[in-house]
């Protein structure tokens, strides 16, 4: 039987990829079993994490030191990560009976690069699962428009010019001797657009590229009853609902300003109608419900993936205005709930939307379109669904592919 071991420094018990993929694994007669830092899931014989004092305060060092030499950083380009601490778990008996090692966010005081280098140093093949662009940068999470990790990522954007210590192209070049040295490293993108990047990148180059999507839950998310979601999460019955998803609604990445803009010019239309905002992930924000034209409802963070397949079920149509996004799971929760998603066309949101057919596909950074998107959606009844690309006995059968390329290298 296969054996495979995905790393990821923190296990959360919702919205989680690598624990889709885990339990899609483990589903399909593949051993998986999961290793993490820290965990919101109790430990099994299949998903264990770290309980060392040791590795807890290389945690809590990587979190003071990173934070200090990034303090200066630019915060409107996003996370920036410089891994200066992190635990070798290379002689762990889980790594020693893995077959496949995924590395998935695995950063953060859990592996440093010379953590990840004893890993690649057990010739084991290593499989990295870019859930976004680090693994493929100087320490940038999302370059934007900046496109150096085609080449080398020297005086990075996030840092004001007169900064010496030039972090980016250090932490690049530390990349780039790790990857070159080693044959067994094998890069997985869930989206198109991040396998294009990583194809386009200097770190990568030479490197074996696939495309998977990620898995999801079928028998949670899927279409369900809207008025009993709508009880049970106590939401208006007749009410109209518009629904969006956000840790932190000011990131970044989430371009909440462009939704804020969209509802604005929304109101205009549908001034007369009965509009719910509903927003969960983050806790209620008086600020935030002063800058929308309609009523709002913070659900706070949904804990579980029942809750939140109950809230796409009890939406109308979910927003999701992102700037720089790969796989977004929302995106693909929402639609294998019958909702359409409203998006801009940007990273991989186009692999799942399909213009006009199971949401709106809206001009980047146009937040105009972004409300025709809304109304298109709501006017014409648009029904949310997911290609038969994101089933996961696909997804399943092309990391079995994945498996024999690796073991024919």
């Amino acid at each position: 039987m296969i054996k495979a071991i995905h790393l990821q420094r923190h296990l959360p018990a919702s919205g989680n990829a690598a624990f889709r993929l885990h339990e899609a694994m483990r589903l399909s007669g593949i051993d998986s079993s999961m290793l993490s830092l820290t965990s919101d899931v109790e430990q099994s014989n299949r998903i264990k994490y770290l309980e060392s004092k040791k590795s807890s305060l290389l945690n809590l060092l990587d979190a003071r030191f990173g934070n200090f030499l990034t303090r200066r950083r630019k915060k409107e380009f996003g996370m920036f990560s410089y891994p200066l601490f992190g635990t070798d778990i290379s002689k762990l008996k889980q790594i020693e009976d893995a077959d496949f090692i995924y590395l998935h966010w695995m950063i953060g005081g859990f592996l440093n690069l010379t953590g990840i280098e004893n890993l690649c140093k057990t010739q084991k093949p290593i499989i990295l699962f870019l859930h976004d662009m680090w693994p493929i940068t100087g320490g940038c999470h999302y370059s934007f428009d900046c496109e150096k990790f085609k080449v080398s990522c020297n005086h990075c954007q996030n840092f004001p010019e007169d900064i010496k210590i030039d972090l980016a192209q250090k932490e690049f070049n530390k990349k780039l001797l790790l990857y070159n040295k080693y044959n067994n490293i094998f890069f997985v993108a869930p989206s198109k657009w991040m396998f294009h990047q990583i194809k386009e990148s200097r770190l990568a180059k030479g490197k074996p590229v696939f495309h998977i999507p990620n898995a999801i839950n079928e028998k949670i998310f899927k279409k369900n009853n809207k008025l009993e979601a709508r009880r049970m999460l106590d939401l208006d019955s007749n009410a109209i609902i518009i629904s969006f998803g956000a840790v932190s609604v000011d990131s970044p990445y989430k371009g909440w300003r462009y939704l804020q803009e969209a509802l604005s010019i929304l109101s205009d239309v549908y001034y007369q109608k009965n509009i719910l905002v509903v927003i969960f992930g983050s806790g209620a924000n008086d600020e935030i419900a002063k800058q929308i034209p309609f009523p709002v409802k913070f659900l706070g963070r949904l804990r579980d993936d029942f809750s939140t397949s109950l809230l796409y079920n009890a939406s109308d149509i979910f927003v999701a205005p992102s700037l720089a996004d790969n796989l977004p799971t929302t995106v693909m929760e929402s639609l294998s709930c019958g909702t359409a998603v409203v998006g801009f066309n940007v990273g991989g949101i186009p692999d799942m939307i399909m213009h006009k057919q199971n949401g709106y596909l809206a001009k980047y950074k146009d937040a105009a379109d972004l409300s025709n998107g809304i109304q298109y959606c709501l006017e014409n009844n648009v029904e949310g669904y997911l290609s038969e690309d994101f089933k996961k006995d696909v997804i399943i059968q092309q990391h079995l592919r994945l498996f024999e390329f690796i073991k024919g290298n």
